[in-house]
């Protein structure tokens, strides 16, 4: 509830649905009128809400919104690694790693957690939905922390493939860049002048004859900025073949799941933050991806 007059518990909740960017079209009054006569909305608690109840301003209620309907993306997740603890898979393109905005059901935490009846999986980091390859999720609750800390203090090596045309740059070098994204644009972009914040080693570069004149990069970021692999590619003279927001951004409603980005994270590694054991998890990334038929 927001610092405001109160309201009845149902009128703050139709609002809340009808306001939604993307709303099942069943999703209306009735739905509503179900929700509160099946206690699905509830306080912090668990406490049922009554429709006519009226919520204090700060009051926490918790209910679920219906997902829209979505487009199912082709392509499917593979698992590379499973113990009692985690699950590392392999995450095709077009998926988004947590829900979000008009892709919920369409993300590897909701497929997921369907398909294993596992509501406690969850991502210990994320990967930009164009983005395909590793993705480590814990199976327990009480475990998320130790992960999620482990990938954010950036004690994880990565490894990241991605195909785009051969120009000739030669490896070993290093990427320094500032990088910075603002909220609600698409784009990220680099700043001359300014400290790097951004910084990825390239350990290789291969020519390879498909596609004709392309060449497959190892990238090893150092640093985690959005979008950062992308936007020095493209800083660097070879944007990623297939981005749809690098160089041009592509309308939304053109997406063709027969032409993915060629951008993948292939090698994870890390000391294990419960066993101290030296762990490593590596995939084919898009190479092996098998492209549906248009």
């Amino acid at each position: 509830m927001p610092e405001a007059d109160p309201i009845r518990a149902w009128d703050l909740i139709w609002h809340l649905v009808a306001t939604q960017r993307h709303r099942h079209p069943e999703d209306n009054e009735s739905a509503v009128n179900e929700r509160f006569a099946r206690n699905e909305v509830v306080l912090i608690d668990g406490t049922p809400v009554a429709p006519d109840t009226v919520l204090a301003p700060g009051t926490d209620v918790f209910f679920y919104r219906r997902p829209a309907p979505e487009v199912r993306v082709p392509y499917e997740i593979t698992t590379v690694f499973e113990d009692d603890h985690i699950l590392v898979v392999n995450k095709p393109p077009f998926l988004t790693t947590m829900p979000r905005g008009s892709h919920i059901t369409e993300s590897v935490t909701v497929r997921l957690r369907r398909a294993t009846g596992n509501e406690d999986l969850t991502p210990a980091h994320r990967l930009d939905r164009a983005t395909s390859g590793l993705i480590l999720l814990t199976k327990r609750a009480e475990l998320r922390g130790a992960y999620q800390e482990l990938f954010a203090r950036r004690h994880v090596n990565k490894i990241y493939e991605a195909v785009a045309d051969d120009i000739g740059l030669t490896a070993p070098q290093t990427w320094e860049h500032h990088i910075e994204k603002n909220e609600g644009e698409l784009a990220a972009r680099i700043l001359a002048g300014r400290e790097p914040n951004a910084l990825t080693d390239v350990s290789d570069v291969t020519p390879i004859l498909d596609p004709p004149g392309a060449a497959r990069y190892l990238l090893h970021p150092v640093t985690g900025r959005t979008h950062q692999l992308r936007v020095q590619m493209l800083d660097a003279g070879v944007p990623i073949h297939g981005d749809p927001i690098y160089p041009k951004l592509q309308p939304l409603d053109e997406e063709d799941f027969a032409e993915p980005m060629l951008l993948s994270s292939v090698g994870i590694s890390f000391a294990d933050p419960l066993s101290g054991e030296q762990r490593s998890f590596s995939t084919t990334g898009f190479s092996g991806l098998s492209v549906p038929e248009p």
